[in-house]
Formats: C-alpha cells, structure tokens, sequence
C-alpha cells in the first residue's frame, strides 16, 4: 500500500491571501470584495504575511527554498469557485524536496506551496447555501511524496506533522482538511477534503479493505475521486479523477514573481530540532524531550533553559513534575531554583512548586525531602511489610501499592519514587 497526502492548513493571517479582507468574520457573507467574489476586473494583491509564514513551515519541514515563487491559475468549474479558476502554486512554489522523520522512515515532501481557499458550501436537504466569507482565505499546502505504508506511519507523521506547524504560529486547533491519496494495486483513488485524524485513519481504513477485496475478487480499482462519510464511516464515488491537462494550469497574469531569499522565516523551533542537540543521549531521552515539548512552548522555552544549567535528565524530570501538576508553567528564575534542588538530591513537594511559580524563594529544609529520606522511608515500609515484598515476586501490580505508601508521607513525584523503589528491590 502506498498513501500520499495533500495537507491543507489555514495560515494565521488576520486578512485574505489577496484582498484585505478580514479572514475570521463569523457572520455569513460579511467579509466579502470583489477580489474574493472574483468579480470582472478586479485585482489580486498577495498577502505578505502569508508569503513569510509559508516560508516558514517549507523551512520547517527541511525543504529547498526557491528563490523567486509564482502563482497559477487552476482551472475548474464548481459552486465555490465564482471566477472558475483558484489561484495556486505549481513548479513555482515556495519550497520543494523537504522531508519528516518519523520513527523508523523519512517522509519526503514534494512541495510547500500557498493558495487561495474555495467559498464554504452547506447543504440542506434540498438546496445549497455559499458562504463567500472563506473564499481567498490563505491556504498552505504540503505535499508529500507516497511513502506512507501503514495506518501507524500515517498516525505518527500526522502527529509530527502537526507539531511541526504548531511551532511555525499555525492554529492546529481550526479545521485542517487532508486529501488522501492510496493505492493498494496499482490505480490511485483519491478521497477529498478529510477533516480530522481520526476521519482520516478512518477513510484510509476503509480504502484498504475496500481496494483489497476488489483486487481479491479480480475487479478494476477505478482512478477515481471519492468522499469519506463521517456518518457511514465509509468513502464514496464523487467524480473520474482529473488529470493535470484537465486543469488546464496557466501562469497567473494578475501577480508577479515574488523573491524569497531575502525573507526572514520567524524563530521557529521544532520538536525534532530541539532533539538534534542531544544525539549523544540514549534514543529514549530524545524521544521523551520530543513527547513534552510537541505541542507546549512553555515546556520548549523551559527545556532551553534549563539545557545551559544542568543535566538533561534533570531538566526533562523537573517539566515532567510540573506537567503531573497540571500545566508547565514556571519563571526561568524558579526553574533555575528548582534545578538546582534537584541536582541536590532534594525531591520537592507541591507546596515547594507553587513557592517556585510564584517567584517566591524556597528552604529545602521546610518543602523538601532527600532522595536518602525517601530511600529511607521504602526500607522501613519493605521491612513492616513483608508481606509486600513477598507477593510482590509474583505481582508486580504490588509496585505501585508501595510507592502509594510511600508517597502519602512525602508528597514527591511518584515517579522519582517508583524509580528509587526500583533500585532498592533490585538491591
């Protein structure tokens, strides 16, 4: 099986990718133009701010940058599309030959590249409605090569993904549509406009079994566009796929060659960037510095901090004590503090936290407690319960039983428990 994606994420521009305007009314029809109406004679003008934040994430998920970028014209007739033809990009895109790693492959990107949203269609039982407030909304595309084998890998790059377009300024939370491409044989069917990972796992599930129980019955997979049902959780026959000659892709007259070499993309650091600092550590370590900080700044910034002051083991179990607690928040003076403590061999309470986030200064001796108090403390639970040490050779579950013991004295990390507790059953 092989899956390629065509990713499609609205860019946080407070204007359209070429009108001025607003690309968040709520209210139908009521940011409209004739540039977004694509009324004769009008004019687009491209949105700067798009311009730099696709810049951004083509950097983002490592491609090549041309140094001058153009727009097409895509040729077809639909509804949402009033001046028949929707302005996008091509060979002249912002970034091409890009990658995501995931776990155990590189995904190829084969393009970056930016276009204008169609209007919104609502159906009703028997009639339509348009809502031009959407039409010329900034788009950004990406565009990957088939190397998507499995329903993991599409899970995990979709995942990635996302992360990577949280730290380019991109709101992952508005609707992200994906079109699926997947052939099981050798014939591509593509399912359109999936919002949701899960609709998207769901869709690319569906396909599989659909195509391979075709091809077992010995009948042609049509080169088809199709529709993905959330309600049947099914796809369905929407149109022959069209073929780029059917597009009838023409260089777009209204706009000119944009250079951008001289963009400065904005401080964007990624998860996996972040991780490339430490490919001495254990692989463990990088993929736990990846799961804090995939989709949380505040944790990013703490991580940076904290790299330049101590171990980056502590670092990672000072913003996993914090994360128990709820929310990774903290000043970089109080999380200096909190290193410091903790390179000590002083495991904090919540009460010490809360000092800490509040600026506040903190005794060890009044809100902490030594790793050897806590060492302390497992040896005496062990030696009055024997009982525990006993079912424990044959119940691990009994583990987590004593590190709640301990735990209710000394309101520490369960974790830095459980790992103490671990040592000295192993002694």
């Amino acid at each position: 099986m092989k899956i390629g994606l065509e990713v499609h994420v609205a860019l946080p521009t407070k204007s359209k990718l070429f009108c001025s305007c607003s690309s968040g009314a709520e209210e139908p029809n009521t940011a409209i133009c004739p540039t977004c109406l694509g009324f004769p004679g009008s004019r687009p003008m491209l949105n700067e701010e798009a311009l730099k934040r696709s810049v951004t994430i083509a950097k983002a998920v490592h491609c090549k940058v041309n140094e001058k970028t153009h727009f097409i014209r895509k040729v077809y007739f639909y509804p949402d599309l009033p001046k028949s033809y929707q302005i996008t990009q091509l060979e002249g895109a912002i970034g091409h030959c890009g990658y995501v790693d995931i776990e155990r492959k590189r995904i190829r990107i084969r393009r970056v590249q930016i276009e204008e949203d169609p209007a919104r269609i609502i159906h009703a039982d028997d009639y339509s409605l348009l809502d031009f407030n959407r039409s010329g909304v900034a788009l950004n595309e990406i565009v990957t090569e088939p190397d998507i084998e499995s329903e993991a890998e599409l899970r995990e790059f979709m995942s990635e993904l996302r992360s990577i377009l949280f730290y380019a300024g991109v709101d992952i939370d508005k609707e992200m549509k994906v079109d699926l491409n997947i052939s099981v044989g050798a014939e591509k069917v593509e399912i359109k406009n999936i919002t949701g990972i899960k609709n998207l796992v769901d869709a690319e599930r569906f396909e599989e079994k659909r195509q391979e129980e075709l091809i077992a019955s010995n009948k042609r997979v049509a080169t088809e566009t199709r529709s993905y049902s959330e309600e049947t959780m099914s796809t369905v026959p929407s149109r022959e796929k069209e073929t780029d000659e059917e597009y009838g892709f023409i260089y777009e007259p209204d706009l000119a060659v944009y250079p951008t070499n001289g963009i400065i993309p904005y401080a964007t650091v990624i998860a996996s960037e972040l991780a490339k600092q430490y490919s001495g550590k254990r692989k463990e370590t990088i993929k736990t510095i990846k799961e804090l900080v995939m989709f949380d700044r505040e944790a990013l910034k703490l991580i940076q901090y904290g790299a330049g002051q101590s171990n980056i083991e502590t670092v990672i179990n000072a913003i996993e004590v914090l994360k128990r607690r709820g929310k990774i928040r903290m000043p970089e003076k109080g999380f200096g503090k909190m290193l410091d403590l903790l390179d000590k061999g002083i495991v904090l309470d919540d009460d010490a936290i809360a000092a800490l986030n509040d600026g506040e200064d903190v005794e060890a001796e009044k809100h902490g407690v030594s790793t050897e108090e806590i060492d302390r403390e497992i040896l005496n639970v062990l030696s009055q319960r024997p009982d525990l040490v006993k079912e424990y050779k044959t119940n691990k579950k009994v583990f987590n039983s004593i590190v709640g013991i301990v735990i209710k004295k000394y309101k520490v990390s369960p974790k830095h428990v459980a790992e103490r507790l671990a040592l000295v059953l192993g002694e």
